[in-house]
């Protein structure tokens, strides 16, 4: 009997069990997707380069240049500032006239104290001219010392400036006066320096007894003229 309650007991559990529904199993839940907008904000800055251009409009624009006028040049050393020593030879004046027709005189500032009476007959004197083909030149020393005078001259070309070396065209002749004198001719000239249109510059230059230079004439410059043919 005990036994068969117990049977009776399994079957009636058996059989609920078989009538009752089956559990469900919980489905697992999706998560729920969010989509998120990106924006992107793109800021574009735009550079803009801004030309002025100024236009300068004189109200008056000018008529003419204006001149600058140049200060006069003083005419005498100021006061304050002492006057320079002059260096220079005496400054020579155009060659005197000969309008009588005998010596032409120098001026003995020219002899540079060593010489009195310089003389010569003729500002000019040529090459091939008959009429002018010689010149005389007269001296006469200052110094006692001075017992020979040598005559030197140069030649300067007037057409193109240049000037030759000095040469010595030798001693003077002494006279009873105390005077040297020296007649020059127009041939005498050295052949490499001989030009159809010079000036013929002279110095002279006192010697002593022994030889030796004592003293010298300023160069007597562009005061005689030298050509080939009469002047």
């Amino acid at each position: 009997m005990k036994r068969n309650v117990i049977i009776f007991l399994a079957l009636t559990l058996a059989l609920a069990a078989c009538g009752a529904p089956a559990p469900t199993a919980e489905q697992p839940v999706a998560p729920e997707l969010t989509q998120t907008a990106v924006v992107v904000v793109e800021t574009v800055v735009e550079k803009v380069v801004e030309t002025v251009v100024v236009t300068v409009v004189p109200t008056q624009l000018p008529t003419e240049v204006p001149s600058v006028t140049p200060l006069p040049p003083p005419t005498e050393v100021p006061p304050t500032q002492a006057a320079p020593a002059a260096t220079q030879p005496p400054v020579q004046a155009a060659a005197p006239a000969d309008t009588t027709g005998g010596l032409i005189p120098v001026d003995d500032a020219l002899g540079a104290g060593w010489f009195v009476g310089m003389t010569r007959n003729r500002n000019d004197f040529a090459l091939r001219c008959q009429l002018s083909k010689e010149i005389n030149f007269s001296v006469k020393p200052a110094d006692p010392n001075i017992t020979q005078v040598q005559f030197y001259y140069r030649i300067e070309d007037r057409a193109t400036g240049a000037v030759f070396d000095w040469q010595n065209a030798g001693k003077m002749l002494p006279d009873a006066n105390g005077n040297f004198a020296m007649v020059f001719s127009g041939d005498s000239v050295n052949a490499n320096f001989r030009k159809p249109n010079a000036w013929f510059d002279y110095q002279f230059v006192g010697l002593s007894k022994s030889g030796g230079v004592v003293g010298r004439s300023e160069k007597i410059i562009q005061q005689v003229s030298y050509t080939f043919d009469c002047p």
